[in-house]
């Protein structure tokens, strides 16, 4: 992972951006988007929250997204 992207590296703020701007979805931000509720996919923004609140690395978060489905 990219070190600018670590916790320690980022601010609140820039997580958050950091999260909204890898989730446009051809220039579409999430509020203004239903298709991962349309397929039944989790909230990416509610599924990133604990990397904006600075509890876990997105790495991390992706890593247990993805176990989820090897079982």
């Amino acid at each position: 992972m990219d070190e600018k992207y670590l916790i320690k590296n980022t601010t609140r703020e820039q997580r958050e951006k950091i999260i909204r701007d890898a989730l446009s979805c051809n220039g579409v931000s999430c509020e203004e988007c239903s298709a991962c509720d349309a397929y039944g996919a989790v909230n990416p923004l509610e599924m990133y929250q604990p990397y904006i609140d600075g509890k876990k690395e997105i790495q991390e978060i992706n890593r247990e997204y993805v176990a989820n489905y090897l079982k």
